[in-house]
């Protein structure tokens, strides 16, 4: 379990880096306003022409993230594929399942709660307009997030294993 648990931490690793490394791969200042709707295809135009890599984070970001401009960092005086709260959550993910794998904490929901309950309240109370958040609170709490769903993610995988064993075949 410890191996598939490293796997999960490298392709988390892999995946931060690609998302960093996309606007640095771009002629400085060639990506600007992104700003669109979640679960739609909207920036098609802007990131066509763009090298193989950065085509597919920056597709998957449109996919997935609204990309508004005033929500998101830049590099390279490039707007980043995905928002602040985004990054933040791959920045957890890696730091949550590195945690998970060098220091196999015990369980705890308390720890667990303290982990998301930050990005529910300051995404959820954002999302009902009566507060805006900034990108660096959007950035830690995004981070506490990934690192709560790294924890969670490493204890579910231990839960499945004691529970069906190495087979598969649960265990009577």
């Amino acid at each position: 379990m410890r191996r598939a648990k490293r796997a999960v931490l490298v392709f988390f690793i892999a995946w931060l880096a690609l998302v960093l490394a996309a606007p640095l791969t771009l002629p400085a200042g060639s990506v600007a306003d992104l700003s669109g709707r979640a679960n739609a295809i909207d920036n098609s135009e802007a990131i066509d022409g763009m090298n193989p890599l950065a085509w597919v984070v920056y597709t998957l970001g449109d996919i997935n993230c609204h990309q508004l401009s005033e929500r998101s960092f830049t590099i390279n005086d490039n707007q980043m594929p995905f928002c602040a709260r985004d990054v933040g959550i791959f920045i957890g993910l890696v730091a949550g399942m590195a945690i998970v794998v060098l220091l196999a904490p015990r369980f705890s929901w308390l720890v667990l709660a303290a982990l998301v309950l930050p990005i529910l309240v300051d995404g959820g109370v954002q999302l009902t307009g009566m507060y805006e958040s900034n990108n660096l609170l959007r950035l830690l709490t995004g981070t506490l997030g990934g690192v709560g769903a790294s924890y969670l993610l490493g204890h579910f995988a231990d839960w499945t294993r004691s529970a069906y064993g190495r087979s598969g075949v649960e265990e009577k």
